[in-house]
């Protein structure tokens, strides 16, 4: 019964990570988090400050654990956090009621970061700290989103950069990761073993739902799966270390 309950809550390891991994994590989002800090608390009073680095730290989380994820990348760092603060500031603005507004930013900023493809769920916490920050926050009005948002955002992204990039197979972003072709897939007789683009893309949007994995991923996690399945004495190779190999 226990276990169906810690299942039922989504418990699991079901992205195992060594110990060298999580520890590099840990290092990153302290590093990261220490900068943002620092200029925050130059820039607001310690509430305002408090707010902001609060949904910097959900991004830190991202930047720092899941590098390589969707929702980790540059664009959805910058353009959710800045597209988010634009979104609150205006509710803050222009609907006298907080408990009104600050429920309308988080929705709206969830559709215009959808919308312009830069879903960044901390992105939500920017939007809802420019409605209920307080003055400190309310009198920046739309320089909110210079000081300290993007600010803030510049200074994560540029950690991350940094300290992923001492780690051949963490580069951030994505796209300085070196490129690999996907393993070769070796196929039990009589098994077919190709997966086309236009399979991966008709499969994700039967799914109806936003999956933080790209097709190059999927690739590279099938092959794997397939050579595991045909030789499973092999060993154990993660996706990142296939990358960077």
């Amino acid at each position: 019964m226990w276990q169906r309950f810690m299942t039922w809550l989504g418990q699991g390891d079901d992205h195992p990570a060594s110990h060298r991994e999580r520890l590099v994590s840990a290092l990153g989002g302290f590093t990261g988090m220490l900068l943002v800090l620092g200029v925050s608390s130059h820039l607001l009073d310690l509430h305002g400050a408090a707010l902001v680095v609060a949904s910097m730290g959900a991004s830190a989380v991202l930047l720092f654990a899941v590098p390589h994820g969707s929702l980790a990348q540059p664009w959805p760092l910058l353009g959710g956090h800045l597209l988010s603060a634009a979104v609150g500031v205006t509710c803050a603005q222009w609907v006298a009621d907080p408990l009104l507004a600050a429920p309308l930013a988080v929705g709206l900023a969830i559709a215009v970061m959808y919308y312009l493809r830069c879903l960044h769920p901390p992105g939500g916490a920017t939007a809802l700290v420019a409605v209920v920050g307080g003055p400190a926050i309310h009198d920046l009005g739309y320089g909110f989103l210079l000081q300290p948002v993007l600010l803030n955002a510049v200074v994560l992204l540029l950690a991350a950069m940094l300290v992923n990039y001492a780690f051949a197979w963490r580069r951030y972003p994505l796209a300085l990761l070196p490129a690999r072709p996907t393993p070769e897939v070796v196929c039990p007789v009589g098994e077919k073993c190709v997966i086309a683009h236009s399979d991966l893309v008709y499969a994700l949007s039967e799914l109806d739902s936003y999956i933080d994995v790209s097709e190059e991923d999927l690739l590279q996690i099938y092959a794997l799966a397939m050579r595991h399945a045909v030789t499973p004495e092999a060993p154990r190779l993660s996706l990142a270390a296939a990358r960077a190999a």
